[in-house]
């Protein structure tokens, strides 16, 4: 885009929240107040994401994060930053072809232009990045002037083109704590028992091989971690948990929700409803119930199994602050890049040499969307039953330090957008 344009911008949450989005949300307010009107006049929320846009259902985020001066009220956007959750709300919404439903984006280009909107910021994971992806695609076809921007977000780390995704330190923070605690309370029993964890993770492992952590810092950890990078062998598993048994009386096992058989079942498939999501997703829970179930009748040794479910992704009580202040520079990059004139690109974090320190560049859209980044074989140990150092070494700097989170009568403070 040869020139700069001026106008108000709007900026969307999609897709599962984290105990970071908001940090992310927090970065892109603050590069708006940065910019001081050089080009972005006002920015809008969208509540509910695209879906909550398209019915006119915004906020004015100037306004709302404005001091009577007219500088930023720092105080109310550190407290978004630590509020858990999308605080703009969310929604799972798929967008047509643009190459056919030409009247969709129609609609929409129409809605930008009512609101005199330039600049285009979606936080969100893959389904999100197609979004910007199609908005992209499509104004190569139109002559409305904008600038369209993904800004990543999700617990899965699963995004192509960056080294981690915003959300992911928090989550795997949480995750390696309560595996860690977890162990503990199982180790004060002599009976013999089988403890499985069930971590979210439906292509990718990341969140899993955060279990292993408590390995290199307390010195124990799971006896054994699936992830669905690997073909789950019932067999194997049998194997696996009889041998740990004849080691220690408690065994516990982390597993991804999304650990399939060879033929591509889910493990978890009998307990599940079968139902998906806009674009295609199978609702996953119950592969540690499965798996419980199959220890029982196998085993005969007491068995219970623990879905971690929601907390993994809302605990911002136990959240990295190098997680919430790598998400934060990631939206004030966004609007950097925006206000340079890049369009159809996603801000991706790329880990420097030597002492863990990390630059924000972005990089094509077209590119990242609608691919899966999987952990690497190589951070898989050769029985497909656990991670190697390496993978943990490479996590570990993501979770490091806390947030100075503001609490009342024993809770935490949280900020809600009204």
């Amino acid at each position: 885009m040869e020139k700069i344009l001026k106008g108000a911008a709007v900026v969307g949450q999609s897709g599962g929240p984290t105990a970071a989005i908001n940090a992310t949300l927090a970065g892109v307010i603050r590069g708006v107040f940065a910019d001081q009107g050089e080009h972005i006049t006002r920015l809008y929320g969208m509540r509910n994401g695209i879906e909550g846009f398209l019915a006119e259902r915004t906020v004015d985020l100037t306004e709302l994060f404005a001091l009577a001066d007219g500088s930023i009220d720092e105080e109310k956007v550190t407290l978004l930053s630590h509020t858990p959750a999308a605080g703009l709300g969310s929604c799972r919404k798929k967008l047509p072809d643009p190459h056919k439903d030409t009247e969709f984006f129609e609609n929409l280009i129409a809605l930008f232009k009512k609101y005199d909107i330039r600049y285009f910021f979606y936080i969100g994971g893959n389904d999100s990045m197609d979004t910007v992806a199609k908005l992209t695609e499509y104004l190569k076809t139109s002559d409305y002037e904008m600038c369209a921007i993904g800004v990543p977000k999700t617990i899965d780390n699963d995004l192509m083109g960056t080294d981690h995704t915003p959300g992911f330190g928090s989550a795997a923070k949480f995750i390696a704590t309560t595996i860690s605690e977890i162990i503990r309370d199982c180790a004060v029993y002599t009976v013999p028992a089988v403890t499985i964890v069930e971590i979210m993770g439906r292509d990718a492992g990341w969140l899993t091989a955060s279990a292993g952590l408590p390995g290199i810092i307390n010195g124990f950890a799971p006896d054994l971690v699936y992830l669905p990078e690997v073909t789950f062998d019932m067999d194997e598993f049998f194997a696996s948990v009889k041998e740990a048994l004849k080691k220690h009386p408690n065994v516990v096992v982390a597993v991804s929700e999304g650990i399939r058989f060879a033929d591509g079942r889910y493990v978890g498939e009998g307990t599940q409803s079968g139902s998906t999501d806009a674009f295609g997703h199978k609702y996953l829970a119950g592969t540690g119930k499965a798996l419980e179930l199959a220890v029982k009748a196998e085993i005969g040794c007491k068995v219970r199994s623990i879905e971690l479910n929601l907390p993994q992704r809302c605990a911002s009580h136990c959240s990295s602050l190098t997680d919430l202040t790598e998400s934060s520079g990631a939206g004030m990059a966004a609007v950097k890049a925006a206000a340079e004139g890049i369009s159809g690109h996603m801000i991706s974090i790329q880990r420097c040499e030597g002492a863990y320190a990390v630059d924000f560049k972005a990089s094509d859209i077209s590119k990242i969307a609608n691919q899966v980044r999987s952990v690497p074989r190589d951070f898989i140990n050769a029985a497909g039953n656990n991670v190697t150092k390496e993978c943990l070494e490479y996590i570990l700097p993501l979770i490091q330090g806390e947030p100075a989170i503001a609490y009342k009568n024993g809770i935490p403070v949280q900020f809600v957008i009204d």
